[in-house]
């Protein structure tokens, strides 16, 4: 009651004047809505009464006093969530992509790749523009197998299938007891860990190393692989000779013991 006299009192300029009308049909409207807001707690508002309240309060001022269905903070929150919908939109990723390729084309690449095994992607490729098909390499490319490649050779089989071939020298230091130093060659068998050679010198050179490998490997006995580390004494003598009894070097690593 004292809602409906605050009403008669903010419209009663309006009834003494000329729009005694308006304010009369003003009022029956506001108190038909005071009765449907006691009746209904929450009224349901569809998507374009959010959108009439949102541009309404873009151009008019005094929308907030005469909203009465739902608070101002309501028609404020819609506003926001359309202004993240709509840059939502924008930045998302467009929904049309790429144009899904036909299961008998698929069908017929898979067939292809496995009838010709030396075949790669662009061979398939050039063989199905003939036919008429259009697809990209790329896509011929993702709708073949993938064929599992065989595992390489590791380190441990190598040694394995080589090891009767392999023969590696090194030199080692000996002192003796009268402050000299004396240099200690090395030609090991790696197949059973079998001493070939050794000799010593006070002054070891290129050409003093490369006669002692000839003497380790007489006639034909030579290995298949040498394996040495980078000193300077195996020269340019050492490399030679070793070359001219058909034996590989296999060097070590640099700065390596």
């Amino acid at each position: 009651m004292i809602t409906l006299l605050l009403r008669l009192l903010r419209l009663l300029p309006l009834l003494c004047g000329a729009h005694r009308h308006v304010a009369l049909e003003n009022l029956a409207l506001r108190h038909q809505l005071a009765v449907y807001k006691r009746t209904v707690s929450r009224p349901k508002v569809c998507r374009t009464d959010r959108l009439f309240w949102v541009a309404l309060s873009r151009v008019w001022a005094g929308w907030r006093q005469a909203l009465v269905i739902v608070s101002p903070n309501t028609v404020l929150r819609w506003q926001r969530r359309r202004f993240c919908e709509h840059w939502t939109k924008l930045s998302a990723r467009p929904i049309a992509g790429r144009p899904p390729v036909n299961a008998e084309i698929k069908a017929l690449v898979t067939r292809m790749a496995a009838a010709n095994p030396l075949w790669g992607a662009p061979r398939i490729h050039g063989e199905l523009l003939r036919l008429g098909i259009d697809v990209s390499e790329r896509t011929v490319s993702r709708l073949m197998p993938k064929r599992r490649r065989l595992p390489s050779q590791t380190w441990r089989t190598f040694l394995a299938n080589h090891v009767r071939d392999l023969v590696s020298l090194d030199f080692f230091t000996v002192p003796t007891a009268r402050l000299r130093v004396l240099f200690v060659l090395v030609v090991l068998a790696h197949h059973r860990r079998r001493v070939v050679h050794c000799n010593v010198t006070e002054h070891p050179t290129a050409h003093w190393t490369s006669q002692q490998i000839v003497d380790a490997f007489p006639d034909d006995s030579a290995p298949s692989f040498l394996l040495r580390d980078r000193d300077s004494v195996y020269g340019h003598v050492f490399r030679q000779r070793v070359k001219g009894m058909g034996v590989g070097e296999v060097l070590t690593a640099p700065h390596s013991p």
